[in-house]
């Protein structure tokens, strides 16, 4: 099973940014699709992006496009998520999974935007 770990979290004014990483604990992690997803309070976990094992874009969260990019660097066994504009809808606790069948859920890193 592929650990995941995430980071980069933090407390930002709206219209403000942050990069958020995931880092993989196995290389079989490049063959696999990824997003982030993530978890407002009271609110059921929601995919936010997702990028396949080429990089190739699957999927946006309508709200977040042309705000958030999702990418990953392979040779790191990482995924990021550069999260630009930021809302204090996006306010909530990010985290890394595999898009198909995610697997054990990691800690997460809360991203927290005042208005």
């Amino acid at each position: 099973q592929v650990l995941l770990e995430e980071s980069g979290g933090g407390l930002v004014q709206a219209g403000g940014s942050l990069r958020l990483t995931c880092a993989a604990s196995k290389s079989t992690f490049r063959i696999m699709a990824m997003g982030w997803y993530r978890q407002a309070p009271g609110k059921q976990r929601e995919l936010v992006a997702a990028v396949r094992p080429d990089g190739g874009i699957i999927y946006y969260l309508d709200s977040v496009m042309n705000r958030f990019t999702i990418s990953r660097d392979s040779a790191k066994n990482t995924v990021y998520l550069q999260m630009n504009n930021l809302r204090p809808e996006d306010t909530a606790v990010y985290y890394c999974n595999g898009y198909v069948n995610p697997g054990d859920w990691g800690k997460g890193t809360l991203v927290t935007v005042s208005s």
